[in-house]
């Protein structure tokens, strides 16, 4: 392969993990509010996690521009997750929690990063199942199922939103031997002796519903992650189907890759 030779006055290269000629287009020409983001984000490792942001006012002076360019540019580091808003102001985030994209149970996945998981309980329904529901947890159409929603909490922050259908026949005292803020998983293990054996899950990306927003308290605009699982037992049986949606700015997910394949 022949090497490629770069003059001195190319941009910098970007460094490890960040994204090619990091943000700077192909004409070369830096917009100015990418040039601020860059700026405070700067800033913010001089803060420190929960270290107080200047105001619009006193960036948009200290460096020479319009605070609509502030602006645009807190907004992105708002949806990365480097910044959040507390109280009237805005202070530098922590770093996202990191979840397993593995048969783990959420509270697991907080506990190893030294967070205290907690899940709020918004609801717990009994109905009839319905025949595009019936397959996944694995009843007749009509035999009855729960609906528990809950919020997922990390140190108390509202993170996400959790949905579980499962049959009442193998959790038929679902709504008085569960404390719904514990793991559900845990219950199901300790319990009634039901063990996961495997599961199908599907990650894409949304925006929340105003109800799934007001719950987990972020703006409508927030990118979520969103999570499609059904689970199996040890034997193969259907277990549960789950919805659960994750804040983008607070969540990233890890996964573990065995060779074997074709590379690209």
């Amino acid at each position: 392969m022949r090497a490629v030779k770069h003059t001195d006055d190319e941009p910098p290269r970007p460094l490890p993990g960040a994204p090619v000629r990091d943000g700077i287009p192909e004409h070369g020409r830096i917009p100015k509010y990418y040039a601020v983001k860059t700026q405070v984000a700067a800033l913010l490792d001089t803060l420190g996690e929960g270290g107080a942001l200047p105001t619009e006012r006193d960036l948009a002076l200290r460096f020479e521009v319009s605070r609509e360019t502030v602006r645009q540019a807190l907004r992105e580091l708002l949806l990365e997750g480097r910044l959040r808003r507390s109280g009237r102001g805005t202070v530098v985030a922590g770093p996202k929690l990191e979840q397993p994209l593995a048969l783990a149970s959420y509270t697991e996945g907080v506990r190893r990063q030294g967070r205290r998981p907690g899940r709020s309980l918004i609801g717990l329904d009994r109905f009839p199942c319905p025949a595009a529901l019936a397959p996944d947890v694995g009843v007749a159409e009509g035999e009855p199922v729960w609906h528990m929603e809950r919020v997922l909490l990390a140190d108390d922050e509202r993170v996400g939103l959790e949905s579980t259908y499962v049959a009442v026949a193998r959790v038929p005292r679902l709504d008085t031997d569960f404390a719904p803020d514990s793991s559900f998983y845990g219950y199901l293990r300790e319990r009634l002796g039901i063990g996961f054996g495997d599961a199908d899950e599907r990650l894409e990306t949304v925006l929340a519903t105003p109800r799934e927003a007001l719950l987990i308290g972020t703006p409508p605009a927030l990118p979520m992650l969103l999570i499609h699982r059904l689970s199996r037992d040890t034997e193969g049986r259907p277990l549960e189907r789950v919805r659960s949606l994750y804040r983008g700015d607070r969540f990233s997910f890890t996964t573990h890759l065995r060779g074997g394949g074709q590379g690209s």
